[in-house]
């Protein structure tokens, strides 16, 4: 079994913890080593097994994921894909779940659950792959949970204001693995008055209604679900809905977001390609570019195109990704003008507003 990645999966259900299991060791590469019934069970395991990637259920008797999840990442952190469900609650507790430190996550279907998990074989064992080669960081203050709390924005540091600095700018973002927890470091360190913000994270429907009423909630800057035809405003983030591409274009003197269905791109829907490429064909120069943690290389290609239609990008570093893949295919095609740690980039792009604003020139 040498060079396996071992997994143990941690679910209440005797045919999910089965279905995982054979999903799991029909592949060469990996092996289940254990599956438990809850995380008292799973924390024996854990400790016995030394397995490289837990599979967590989030819902479960005696404790429940979240709980176990807290322990482990401040106790003995590890590779965690959790195992939600597809409802709201199951959404906001996944956020929460990505917030303590689990690298991704697999929505089980709620009806046909056996066939359903059969048909996701290969995302969830794409997505162990991704985990087992993470950046997986000691849990130390959890971070606040956001329901309910209005304050968090307001009791940040003050950020000045970049006022008309930002009227014909847009900030485009895209992210994968890791990259919930990314983008919200960067939201949360704009001002209020920032550019238009446009996003494709890799999340599957059901998840980003959730995900951008968290972020509104944490951001100075209005954060929302994006729909198609709407204008796009200074001072608002707009996120790909799950399982559908996002663009930007011209209606007259302002731009406009479509969302729109169609195949996948690199494998996605959406797709960062699709999103950075209307950047390069319809922002030019005043669109600034960043690439966050995840796997893969979607967006690399687009993302020279934006450099050469003008734009100025930025990359997370290797040292603060949960996984380096695309913001390192996006260096490799040269479409990085900065490379620099998760920290720093909302405040480098504020800089860059600054330092350009007398170089600022409308394309109206």
């Amino acid at each position: 079994m040498a060079g396996k990645t071992r997994v143990i999966v941690v679910d209440d259900s005797a045919l999910v913890r089965g279905l995982l299991s054979e999903i799991i060791n029909r592949q060469p590469d990996m092996q289940c080593v254990g599956a438990a019934s809850d995380p008292l069970v799973a924390r024996e395991m854990i400790r016995n097994l030394d397995p490289d990637v837990i599979t967590l259920d989030i819902e479960m008797p005696r404790m429940d994921g979240i709980d176990f999840l807290q322990r482990l990442m401040r106790l003995r952190p590890m590779p965690v894909v959790m195992v939600s469900t597809l409802t709201e609650r199951g959404a906001d507790v996944t956020l929460r779940a990505l917030e303590l430190g689990a690298v991704d996550f697999v929505a089980k279907p709620k009806i046909g659950v056996a066939d359903g998990l059969r048909q996701l074989g290969e995302d969830i064992t794409d997505k162990i792959r991704t985990a087992a080669k993470a950046h997986v960081r000691r849990l130390t203050t959890p971070p606040p949970a956001p329901a309910g709390d209005t304050g968090l924005a307001q009791a940040r540091p003050v950020i000045g204001s970049l006022g008309r600095l930002s009227t014909e700018k847009i900030i485009f973002i895209g992210a994968s693995t890791g990259g919930t927890e990314a983008t919200r470091e960067v939201l949360v360190n704009l001002p209020a008055d920032a550019p238009a913000v446009m996003i494709t994270q890799h999340m599957p429907p059901g998840f980003t209604r959730s995900y951008a009423a968290r972020l509104d909630g944490l951001s100075r800057i209005r954060v929302k679900e994006a729909t198609d035809g709407e204008r796009v405003l200074p001072g608002h983030a707009y996120i790909a809905p799950g399982g559908l591409h996002l663009s930007v274009e011209r209606s007259g003197a302002n731009y406009v977001a479509r969302v729109r269905d169609g195949e996948p791109v690199n494998r996605h829907k959406p797709s960062v390609e699709v999103l950075f490429r209307s950047a390069a064909q319809v922002v030019g120069q005043n669109a600034l570019g960043v690439m966050l943690t995840g796997m893969g290389a979607d967006g690399a290609k687009a993302m020279k195109e934006m450099r050469d239609a003008g734009s100025w990008n930025v990359c997370q570093d290797e040292a603060s990704c949960v996984v380096f893949g695309m913001p390192r295919e996006a260096i490799a095609h040269g479409a990085a003008h900065e490379v620099m740690p998760l920290s720093r980039i909302a405040q480098a792009l504020i800089d860059r507003l600054r330092s350009t604003a007398g170089m600022h020139t409308s394309r109206v």
